[in-house]
């Protein structure tokens, strides 16, 4: 076990959340503020799922050419120059392009980062260390919001802060080794149906935790301010949500070293499940609140356990490859999340993002009770 590696990789990926904490929900409200709608703003929150699906088919071809950690820092500094460029470049056309560009490149980070946590950490200890990097990757975006309520959002300061915490991350890298072993075959997609049809609770548990965070982060704010919340306080219960994450995936990650990974499993869906339907009736009384640390704390558990399960499954090139297919699953919940529920909201319902959220975790609920749905295959090639 290499824990000055583990640190540093970990450390890197989760500075990477607090950039995103800052500028997810600082591009949302700019464009609020320029009298873009619920669509116009979903649209741009899909933009870097269209870059997820498109980085995941490039991490295996870059880190065999270049190296794991070369790539990492490549990658990095890329998502750097790119949130500056929002900044310098404030044109809704433009934006899409470097959102698209920051998509492609922080799903190279996501993918080699996450597999080289999960490579370097023991089976005794999984649980309660891969949860660990969830917790601070989930502390790293509570973070965010809560520092664009200190700076403002009516400057730039907040993109340039996200820039040079990007390069900052791209420094801790240097001098570490033991990353998992690549080809330039092993992220380049193939393989993705096979996966999803052998384990398809693990797939669906990521498409719901991705939409769930590109909404909690873009959407969730605009949601609350349409229901007569002020900006501030918009932005704090969105910290609560992610203070839900953040607190109770440790706890989860021992209990998934303790007792069966699969039931738990299945309790973060029945409770992301109900949360989600109480969001609407509770959404103006004190309640919310710790309704919001439930919403949080069982969606992350379900992208945790989703880890937790791929790394105990797979090891080297094979763990590149599922950590892979799952960048390109996150891809798909991050672009249609936001999509969907933009256009729900607009026509349909102003509750769609927590009605949308339950008619997602109830699909998990059905999958994850399917006999065979944690067996884990002996391939992921072949489709």
């Amino acid at each position: 076990m290499r824990w000055g590696t583990y640190f540093a990789v970990t450390s890197a990926v989760i500075i990477v959340g607090l950039a995103l904490g800052v500028t997810l929900p600082l591009v949302s409200l700019r464009l609020e503020s320029w009298g873009y709608g619920p669509f116009a703003i979903g649209v741009m929150a899909g933009m870097p799922a269209i870059g997820v699906l498109l980085g995941a088919r490039l991490t295996g071809r870059l880190a065999g050419w270049l190296g794991t950690p070369r790539t990492l820092r490549l990658c990095l500094l890329a998502s750097a120059v790119s949130v500056g460029m929002l900044a310098l470049l404030p044109s809704y056309p433009l934006w899409l392009v470097l959102r698209l560009l920051i998509g492609i490149s922080l799903t190279v980070v996501f993918v080699l980062g996450e597999s080289w946590i999960n490579q370097l950490v023991e089976e005794r200890l999984r649980g309660r260390l891969v949860a660990l990097y969830g917790t601070g990757f989930a502390l790293s975006q509570l973070s965010g919001p809560l520092l664009l309520t200190l700076i403002g959002s009516e400057g730039d300061l907040g993109f340039w802060l996200s820039a040079g915490l990007l390069v900052a991350g791209c420094s801790v890298l240097f001098g570490h080794s033991g990353a998992p072993r690549v080809d330039a075959h092993s992220a380049a997609g193939r393989g993705l149906l096979v996966f999803c049809r052998k384990l398809p609770a693990i797939a669906w548990a990521v498409v719901l935790f991705a939409a769930f965070e590109a909404m909690v982060l873009t959407l969730l704010p605009v949601y609350l301010l349409r229901e007569g919340f002020d900006q501030k306080t918009a932005l704090l219960m969105a910290s609560v949500v992610v203070v839900g994450d953040a607190l109770l995936q440790l706890p989860i990650g021992l209990l998934a070293d303790r007792v069966p990974r699969e039931l738990l499993f299945r309790i973060c869906g029945v409770v992301l499940l109900l949360s989600s339907l109480a969001i609407p009736p509770l959404l103006h009384t004190p309640l919310i609140w710790p309704l919001l640390v439930l919403f949080g704390a069982s969606a992350g558990g379900l992208y945790t356990l989703s880890l937790i399960l791929v790394g105990q499954f797979y090891r080297d090139d094979a763990l590149v490859r599922a950590n892979a297919h799952i960048a390109l699953l996150w891809g798909v919940g991050c672009l249609l999340g936001p999509l969907s529920t933009g256009a729900a909201s607009q026509w349909l319902s102003g509750h769609a993002l927590p009605l949308l959220m339950a008619a997602g975790a109830a699909l998990f609920v059905y999958l994850a009770w399917q006999r065979g749905a944690f067996r884990a295959p002996q391939t992921l090639t072949g489709d």
